[in-house]
């Protein structure tokens, strides 16, 4: 696996991570303001979610990187 393709790797883990991630922790605003919406959290916390995901994109990259360099998985034909 070459940089670019890791990169791309990464950024793919990455962003399916994040949206497993932000519902989690989510309280909804019991009491929303004029013309902010019902479901809104009433915290967002989007460092944190952002921390998480990076954490965990991590160490799934980290597996892929390990199991797509080795013989377990070929994606040649030949």
């Amino acid at each position: 696996m070459n940089i670019y393709s890791g990169f791309v790797v990464f950024n793919i883990i990455w962003w399916t991570v994040l949206f497993a991630v932000l519902p989690l922790g989510v309280r909804r605003n019991e009491t929303p303001g004029r013309g902010h919406d019902h479901g809104a959290p009433a915290e967002p916390r989007v460092l944190f979610h952002l921390g998480l995901t990076t954490a965990i994109s991590v160490v799934l990259f980290i597996g892929a990187y390990f199991l797509i360099n080795s013989d377990l998985i070929t994606f040649s034909q030949g």
